[in-house]
């Protein structure tokens, strides 16, 4: 405890001797944390409209909301659609959480008292805002999931109670497509838990583009084993049971159905006899009758195309890939085309994800997009000039580019010009795009363009982000490179103190996340926990974060290089860019940490006992120990089962590695955390007690893997700054 307090007296001196020397401001944890200081603005609630000319904006003055519409190309405001002051659902005023329209724009979808049940999952009080009568109807008296309103906007759909539910809004006569739903064991309309997670959807049901049929999943999840959390919120603490499938376990057995609604009857698609499978996706053609089915083996590497005809449920497959490690499914990136026949869609099948258009009775492939760079997804389809519009980093795996071409592949043109990342939505007619641009060191600004890329008019720039980062003494951020362990350039970047001088020596604390497929090397601003880092920099921390291998926007073998040995490959490139570091003249090599989050937290715990004699200290947040304890669609997408691959699970473990801690370990979860458990650090802390190592540790009760909530955040991040400036 006294060379705790030594520590902190010494970070309090060196945060001051920066202070003395610089003529701006330092950052105070508050400020991060609590107050705001840094907040990046954003355009908030920008909904395009059919026209292609107005938006819509939620506008929000202490209780009173409206929504708006404004020109977009001059961005004057036009009518007010909704007045929650003075449209009421009888005497009740609206809280507006969220709000989207019907196709033909004369309904408005109004979602209220938002209750999240996990990460996507989130329940609502829902009500139907007629905009050329003006009134208001109340859904169902109880909150519901996933409520979406019919094509034709006479009639909504919802799931409560894990059973399938439509209104018909005219005779306000409710029709239970479903009744069998029961919890942790049935769940029709909405996904299982593991589906949430890892498949990233949550409305397991979808209208026909007509209105007269729901396709919908049922879950019979009935034989997946369950977890149990505690939640220490009574006298008598309450469990909390659910259906969570661990690697190598038991999934649930999914079924697809098409409800008729004309003639009230069910029929169930054809998606063969073996059960042990994945539906990743569901997607309605052009045509009216006829539902695309994604099936996919356990093994996830053989995803195949059905076409179902709604009226029969029969199938056929139209598109079959195979890949020797695992096949990504993306939401978006497979878009069906007017013709009734083909599909434009993204593979990595060269090497690197690409787009492609694939005639199913012709069997015709035309390569839309290709070279040596990755595709980052389908930004929109605009059936009229036949064209696509998509995103890609051809320039380098971190910038993003805005780019069109047509449906033959020809014709390809790029249409936005800076260097750094471009997030684009498009307007519906595709005469505008909304684009939010940021760069390494420019905040993000909200600009609309228009089809050929030209700036019309700038929504928001961040000028006052801009105008108080100029108060503060902020360290020098900039991109460089960095050795792997096998001699590949990796991409990093580093912030080093304000004052920064060569001839000194510094500490250096690494963070990354490592997960396949991510990046946290970016030329965007900000990069995340950038002004907590900043305030470390303050303190005389060089920050470092280098992408290894296994991530993502640098094709296929870099990304799935890691398959069958989570960890191995990226903990060797974190130990060969400390060791690299440590040459480095103005580093003291004796004080290199490193930290993370989730998969960095795995990372972060493997690298401070893989990699004893180089780390002095590391952070683990809520991390995984053993992928043995983790779900078996993200475990086994990559690692397949413990059953196939014990090997690649144990040697590769934290928790097996507890012997060879040698430095200064903080190990963070939350009780609550229903994605990555608690039972991950309580493994790992049994196995450091029975090996006599001595570590850190904080737990937050109830708290779920964000950990977050109230005094949450700003006292887990003072936890980890004490916890530095003490052990690094």
């Amino acid at each position: 405890m006294y060379m705790r307090y030594v520590w902190l007296i010494a970070g309090l001196l060196l945060s001051i001797s920066v202070s003395a020397q610089n003529s701006g401001k330092n950052i105070a944890l508050e400020d991060v944390f609590k107050k705001g200081v840094f907040r990046v603005k954003s355009v908030p609630g920008f909904n395009a409209m059919a026209d292609g000319k107005r938006y819509t904006q939620l506008n929000s003055e202490g209780s009173k909301q409206k929504i708006e519409t404004y020109d977009l190309a001059s961005g004057k405001k036009g009518e007010t659609l909704f007045d929650n002051s003075v449209n009421k659902a009888g005497n009740t005023s609206i809280d507006i959480d969220d709000y989207s329209f019907s196709k033909d724009e004369q309904k408005l979808l109004l979602l209220s008292e938002s209750q999240n049940i996990y990460r996507r999952s989130v329940l609502h009080t829902v009500y139907v805002y007629d905009i050329k009568s003006k009134t208001v109807q109340k859904v169902s008296d109880d909150k519901v999931l996933h409520a979406e309103l019919s094509p034709d906007g006479t009639k909504i759909a919802y799931v409560r109670d894990n059973n399938l539910y439509y209104k018909d809004l005219n005779t306000n006569q409710e029709v239970a497509v479903t009744t069998d739903g029961k919890k942790n064991s049935i769940i029709n309309g909405n996904c299982d838990w593991v589906y949430e997670e890892e498949f990233e959807f949550t409305q397991a049901y979808q209208w026909s583009r007509d209105g007269s049929y729901l396709a919908y999943y049922r879950f019979d999840e009935s034989a997946v084993k369950e977890y149990t959390m505690v939640k220490f919120d009574n006298l008598y603490p309450t469990q909390y049971v659910y259906k969570y499938p661990k690697a190598g376990e038991a999934n649930s057995i999914i079924q697809i159905k098409v409800y008729n609604l004309n003639s009230k009857q069910t029929v169930n698609t054809d998606i063969g006899d073996e059960t042990d499978i994945y539906i990743p996706r569901i997607k309605w053609t052009q045509a009216n009758d006829k539902l695309c089915i994604y099936r996919m083996n356990r093994l996830q590497n053989k995803l195949e195309l059905l076409l179902a005809d709604a009226k029969t449920g029969t199938t056929e497959n139209i598109y079959t890939e195979e890949n020797k490690y695992y096949v990504q499914v993306d939401d978006g990136n497979l878009q069906f085309l007017p013709d009734g026949t083909s599909f434009i869609f993204n593979s990595e099948k060269s090497g690197y994800n690409h787009l492609y258009r694939w005639d199913w009775k012709s069997k015709k492939m035309t390569t839309l997009t290709e070279g040596k760079f990755d595709v980052e997804g389908i930004t929109g389809i605009d059936n009229n000039a036949k064209l696509l519009y998509y995103t890609a980093a051809e320039a380098s795996a971190m910038d993003r580019q805005l780019y069109v071409v047509g449906w033959d592949g020809k014709n390809r043109k790029q249409l936005t010009t800076e260097s750094g990342m471009h997030t684009i939505v498009p307007c519906e007619g595709y005469q505008y795009f909304l684009d939010k641009y940021s760069s390494l060191n420019t905040p993000p600004i909200a600009r609309l363009l228009d089809a050929n890329g030209k700036v019309v008019r700038t929504l928001e720039d961040n000028s006052a982000l801009k105008e108080k980062m100029k108060e503060y003494d902020l360290g020098k951020l900039s991109m460089t490179k960095v050795k792997g362990a096998n001699g590949v350039d990796l991409n990093a970047y580093m912030i080093t103190p304000p004052n920064f001088d060569e001839k000194k020596k510094y500490p250096v604390l690494m963070f990354q996340y490592s997960g396949p497929g991510s990046q946290q090397v970016l030329d965007k601003f900000p990069l995340q926990y950038y002004f907590w880092h900043q305030m470390l920099a303050q303190k005389g921390y060089i920050i470092v974060c280098a992408d290894g291998t296994g991530t993502g926007m640098r094709g296929q073998e870099f990304k799935k290089k890691t398959y069958l040995e989570l960890g191995k490959l990226e903990s060797d490139d974190q130990i060969a860019v400390a060791k690299y570091l440590g040459t480095l003249p103005y580093v003291d090599k004796s004080r290199i940490g490193i930290w993370g989050w989730s998969y960095g937290g795995f990372m972060s715990a493997i690298c401070i006992m893989k990699g004893a004699d180089v780390f002095k200290s590391a952070v683990a947040v809520a991390p995984v120990t053993n992928w043995r304890f983790y779900d078996n669609i993200y475990t086994e997408r990559y690692m397949r089962t413990p059953q196939e691959n014990p090997k690649g699970y144990d040697d590769n473990a934290p928790e097996k590695m507890a012997p060879n801690l040698k430095g200064k370990f903080l190990l963070i979860h939350g009780t609550g955390d229903d994605n990555v458990h608690f039972q991950n650090s309580i493994m790992l802390s049994e196995a450091l007690i029975q090996n006599n190592k001595e570590f850190d540790s904080e737990y937050y009760p109830n708290k779920a893997h964000g950990i977050s909530g109230g005094n949450t955040t700003y006292h887990l991040f003072n936890r980890v700054t004490n916890f530095i400036l003490a052990n690094l």
